[in-house]
């Protein structure tokens, strides 16, 4: 059975706090959904802002191949003919061939808010859905705070719904708008919605307040929906939507609907990291499916039954989502982990069995003092090539020094505080003083160390620093906390982590900073 998608990631998306997108991601974004084969991809009010006035012409000009574009909007004001209404007219001028109108469904909301009469909201919703179908356009209404409506006064919710369905809506949307219900409701709510307007095709959408959005889309799939509306990774006000990537690889792989496609279901895990990076947010680690931790496996239980029996652990193929299995090797690892993580990271351990008790060993006790190698690939592996004796260190370092000077305009309030290091470093038999200056002491020293071997490895220069955390490990102790430094480090190519630990921040940033670039030219083949 196909359910169809519809995304509103570029207008309940962008509600979200901390989310602004410019014309140039919504457009990129749209083209993404579109490959990924989402049917609707709403884009926003067509004329609440130039930004979407630009949208909406511009994105006329894409070569989508599957996707529709929806402009959003509400039924007409009350007392005003749909005709005569701005808003309406808008909608239609947007170019879009969907139009999504939003209107009250909840007495208490008409009454109330809308400050009119239940039987001119029926009108509203009635004349404006006629008059979009009367200029061509495909109509979804979206049926808003209908569960909440439902639960005071079924009767005019059913009816707001019927106002919809006769007037030619082509999908009434069902909106759980203020993300309270739960999934036995939705699903008994739909069903009776279903039965009440036999033949009209009914979607459902919902908000993640209560953390059951996925779960009541899916309940509501259940009971006859056969629309979801969404956004990518849940993004939205509040606490977010659905997170249409979930639900679509529920459906998918679960529940056996069909939505995208087990083809253009291995997109997933890049559309989601695509959007998360658009938005500039993170994707959480753990969010399902598309996380980096979706399938990793840190238990050494887990990873030697893995091997036998991955069923047992993953709940679904990483590789269907196109995502990936990763060993994490930490305190909790086992020899079979180690073993797989190893192989991960190119290391055969096989020829080394006598070894691999020893490197536990030492990852448990370098653990246990605060080190943390689960986002640390590249010292991971500098690690394993020590106990193994295939170690060679590219440099040596003698000392190094950093100085932060802060610079007080007189002139103003602000301050410019410049670091400045000086390292002195061997290479082979030769030694090396320089120096580099940076915005803090993190950037000055990793522009110092470049500089003092970029002549004998030029790869450096492809190297660059994208990421830095830094975690106190004991805050009881003020000052003299342990700090653990971690760095992501890319090549254009790929990226991987290192970590330091030191009651010294400027020590575990140096060493992390050495981890990084020895682990890129050992992976350069340097």
């Amino acid at each position: 059975m196909k359910i169809l998608t519809y995304d509103s990631t570029l207008r309940d998306g962008e509600q979200c706090e901390g989310i602004t997108l410019s014309l140039e991601d919504k457009l990129r974004i749209v083209e993404r959904l579109d490959a990924l084969g989402i049917d609707f991809i709403e884009g926003g009010f067509p004329a609440s802002n130039p930004k979407d006035i630009a949208f909406f012409q511009r994105v006329q000009t894409l070569p989508l191949r599957h996707a529709r574009i929806a402009a959003f909007g509400s039924t007409c004001k009350k007392g005003v003919a749909a005709e005569q209404d701005q808003g309406l007219a808008d909608l239609v001028a947007s170019g879009a061939p969907v139009a999504t109108i939003v209107g009250k469904t909840w007495d208490a909301q008409v009454t109330r808010a809308l400050q009119t009469t239940l039987e001119e909201n029926l009108r509203m919703i009635r004349d404006s859905v006629a008059f979009l179908k009367r200029c061509g356009l495909q109509v979804v209404f979206d049926a808003e705070h209908y569960f909440d409506g439902y639960a005071a006064n079924a009767e005019y919710a059913l009816a707001c719904v019927r106002a919809a369905s006769e007037a030619g809506a082509d999908s009434v949307d069902l909106c759980e708008t203020n993300g309270g219900a739960l999934p036995f409701q939705v699903e008994e709510v739909v069903r009776a919605t279903v039965a009440a307007v036999p033949g009209q095709q009914l979607g459902i959408h919902c908000h993640n307040d209560s953390g059951c959005a996925v779960a009541n889309a899916l309940a509501a799939v259940r009971a006859g929906a056969v629309q979801v509306q969404g956004t990518v990774n849940g993004f939205g006000e509040r606490v977010g939507n659905t997170d249409l990537l979930t639900v679509i690889a529920d459906l998918e792989l679960k529940m056996g609907m069909t939505c995208v496609g087990k083809d253009n279901l291995r997109q997933l895990t890049s559309v989601a990291q695509f959007v998360a990076e658009s938005c500039n947010m993170a994707l959480p680690t753990h969010h399902p499916y598309t996380g980096a931790s979706a399938f990793a496996h840190k238990g050494g239980l887990h990873a030697s039954a893995i091997a036998r029996f991955p069923e047992a652990y993953e709940h679904a193929s990483p590789e269907s989502v196109g995502n990936n299995a990763r060993m994490l090797v930490s305190e909790l690892a086992g020899k079979a982990s180690l073993m797989a993580k190893a192989r991960g990271l190119g290391i055969d351990l096989t020829p080394h069995l006598d070894k691999v008790q020893g490197i536990l060993d030492d990852i448990k006790q370098r653990e246990a003092g605060g080190y943390s190698y689960e986002v640390a690939d590249g010292s991971l592996a500098l690690l394993l090539q020590r106990h193994l004796g295939a170690y060679r260190p590219h440099f040596t370092l003698e000392s190094f020094r950093v100085i932060v000077d802060d610079h007080e305009d007189t002139g103003a309030l602000a301050k410019d505080a410049m670091s400045e290091a000086t390292i002195k470093i061997h290479v082979g038999d030769r030694r090396f003083v320089a120096t580099g200056e940076g915005a803090g002491p993190v950037g000055a020293l990793d522009n110092a160390l470049r500089m003092a071997i970029v002549a004998f490895y030029p790869q450096v220069a492809d190297m660059e620093l994208v990421d830095y955390k830094v975690r106190i490990l004991d805050e009881n102790v003020g000052t003299d906390a342990i700090t653990r430094v971690v760095i992501t480090t890319s090549d254009g190519s790929g990226s991987w982590g290192t970590v330091g630990v030191s009651e010294n921040i400027i020590e575990a940033s140096w060493n992390a900073i050495v981890d990084s670039i020895e682990y890129g030219l050992m992976k350069m083949g340097e």
